[in-house]
């Protein structure tokens, strides 16, 4: 062992301590860490833990459960089936791996009859939604409409929102943003670098940087298209709803999602919504940014399924559903197989009444009316999302909700 005594460590004390400082170097000083998480969120080596970690990078905003908490009883267990498509078989296991499987559940007439948490998560995680938090905006839509905050889903946006009358957002109805027709000139890619496009500005100065609120570019939005003339997929668009919502109700997001949704649906957890802009200012991604664990995103898959009734009591508007998942369809099916959009849900399938809550990376919650299935799938595709995945995911779910 080495010894070193204060005498003689004095001198190097002194030494340093009289040293003059250098001046400051910007380039000294490493990167925030916290900025650095935000950047590698979507990184497909570790994206499987960040899915469910994404209050400890954010900042959030929270939805706490109420106490009457609704039931998920466990119905006839079982075995999943082996995975076939095309003349190839696979093991139940292969198949998850294969479309990146964070967890998943099945509820079958209300109960559960499968349920698989892997790569380490559990079932106290709560799951970033991503876009599924559309279909949610949607909900919270319907409630506020029935409740005569917002008066008509033909009101034009500009109606609530004041500021969004000098842009193109002014005059676009809430059913056309519902329905993904706001005719802005705004497209979803995110192309980063020496010219990025908005959404990716967004992205970044909104969710990583917090130094803007989402949908605070929506005030100076060009149009591009008349409004209710085409589909335009537009995270931008259900921005405006939030805003929309927050001030027709009077509420913020996260306050009129607990008490008009989450707690009267009897959800066993709480949830949080992930917020933008300036610290304590921002306001809930309704976008993207709900978090929830698997069991609640079932629970709320089976409100959808009963026409928003819990215990024979209304929780949505009586009829919500039905017009929610009107689609309308594509003349030609989107890349990954999209074929109609309702007010914020997708039509993926041929099966009748099917509809599905999607969010970016293989977030499902899907819903199958004829055989009374819920089918809740949180994943981590790595980005650009391999071509496979849509296809097999949506074929096992067939072969789930087969008679």
């Amino acid at each position: 062992m080495i010894r070193l005594s204060l005498r003689l460590l004095a001198p190097m004390m002194l030494t340093a301590i009289a040293m003059p400082s250098p001046a400051a170097n910007p380039t000294d000083i490493p990167a925030d860490p916290v900025i650095q998480m935000r950047e590698h969120w979507l990184d497909a080596d570790i994206n499987a833990f960040n899915f469910r970690h994404s209050a400890d990078m954010f900042e959030t905003r929270a939805v706490p459960h109420g106490d009457a908490v609704r039931a998920l009883p466990d119905g006839r267990t079982i075995t999943p089936p082996p995975f076939q498509l095309n003349g190839v078989t696979r093991s139940y296991d292969d198949w998850a791996r294969r479309t990146y499987t964070n967890a998943i559940i099945v509820l079958r007439d209300g109960k559960v009859v499968f349920e698989d948490y892997r790569n380490r998560s559990h079932p106290s995680d709560r799951f970033i939604s991503f876009s599924m938090a559309k279909s949610i905006t949607s909900l919270l839509i319907g409630i506020a409409l029935d409740r005569g905050k917002i008066a008509s889903l033909d009101d034009p946006a500009g109606k609530y929102v004041p500021e969004l009358r000098k842009g193109a957002y002014g005059d676009v109805t809430i059913r056309q943003l519902l329905q993904m027709r706001s005719g802005v000139d705004y497209d979803e890619r995110y192309d980063f670098g020496e010219k990025p496009s908005v959404a990716a500005l967004i992205h970044r100065h909104a969710i990583i940087l917090n130094e803007e609120r989402f949908a605070d570019r929506a005030t100076t939005i060009a149009r591009a298209a008349k409004p209710g003339s085409r589909f335009n997929y537009a995270t931008l668009d259900t921005a405006v709803l939030g805003w929309v919502l927050e001030r027709a109700t009077g509420q913020s997001l996260a306050a009129f999602s607990a008490a008009n949704l989450w707690q009267p649906a009897g959800m066993e957890g709480d949830a949080f919504w992930i917020a933008d802009g300036p610290e304590g200012k921002g306001r809930e991604l309704s976008g993207m940014g709900f978090n929830a664990t698997l069991r609640d995103y079932a629970r709320l898959g089976q409100l959808m399924l009963d026409d928003g009734l819990r215990d024979g009591k209304p929780v949505l508007p009586r009829g919500w559903m039905k017009q929610a998942t009107s689609m309308i369809p594509f003349a030609q099916p989107t890349p990954f197989g999209g074929r109609g959009y309702g007010f914020q849900f997708w039509q993926l399938d041929d099966q009748p009444g099917a509809y599905t809550a999607l969010g970016l990376a293989g977030q499902f919650i899907y819903v199958h009316p004829q055989s009374r299935t819920v089918i809740v799938k949180l994943s981590h595709y790595p980005l650009p999302e391999p071509p496979h995945v849509m296809e097999e995911t949506l074929a096992y779910f067939h072969q789930l909700t087969a008679p």
